[in-house]
């Protein structure tokens, strides 16, 4: 009788909701195709800083800013599918600032617009919208590391005040981080491929997307940042 009583209590007891974590963004955060290794996305690491219940869902695009992730139509079903809790990521900036290609580029207040309505629709469905910096580039001149990223950062940050948003400031940590590795040191963290590689015959040299070291590197800058800015993440971090 007790076992019956307590199979028919479990039957009838709602399942417990599974934690989403959504990932909006560009080429840095995004999930990279077999034939492109070693080049790797930060978002691709992420998943081994939670709990096996934790789904990620990494919706970020290679080469997408927050103009063109609107309108080919890759933000509205992630609407569609946001539920009470879900987490949703922002990060956009790499391609936003290149003002002079049409479709993808837009001003600093076209930017803040487009992030104000990620913020706003994600919040209508009760999800808790995040927002992180863009990473830094390896960019260094006479060992000193460059601010590649024209503003762009800074507004994100004042948007994120405004409207009283989680900030997650990629951008001044990988900064800080690259700094701390050197010019040289820091080559590990981004694709540097010598020629004869299967997937990039003629070998190469790209100081803004990531190897799976860094992109290692840059989740577990964006771990900390979650630590720091979203207790209510923490439990589920391993």
């Amino acid at each position: 009788m007790k076992i019956t009583l307590l199979f028919l209590l479990l039957s009838v007891m709602p399942a417990k909701k599974q934690l989403t974590i959504w990932m909006i963004g560009d080429s840095t955060m995004s999930v990279k195709a077999p034939d492109k290794s070693p080049e790797t996305g930060w978002g691709m690491a992420l998943a081994g800083f939670f709990r096996e219940d934790v789904r990620i869902e990494n919706r970020a695009m290679n080469g997408r800013s927050t103009l063109s992730f609107i309108n080919e139509n890759r933000w509205q079903p992630i609407v569609d599918h946001l539920q009470k809790g879900d987490y949703v990521l922002i990060q956009f900036g790499h391609n936003d600032e290149k003002v002079d290609k049409n479709g993808v580029g837009v001003s600093l207040t076209a930017y803040k617009a487009n992030l104000a309505k990620f913020i706003t629709e994600a919040r209508r469905r009760k999800a808790i919208p995040v927002l992180l910096t863009s990473i830094a580039r390896r960019h260094f001149v006479n060992g000193v590391l460059q601010d590649t990223h024209k503003g762009y950062p800074d507004a994100m940050r004042a948007l994120a005040d405004s409207m009283q948003v989680p900030l997650i400031d990629l951008e001044k940590k990988s900064m800080q981080l690259l700094t701390a590795l050197g010019d040289e040191g820091s080559v590990r963290l981004f694709l540097h491929v010598p020629p004869g590689h299967e997937h990039y015959p003629e070998g190469v040299k790209d100081n803004t997307h990531l190897s799976p070291e860094g992109a290692n590197a840059i989740a577990k800058l964006a771990v900390e940042g979650m630590r720091a800015q979203i207790p209510g993440l923490t439990k589920y971090l391993r």
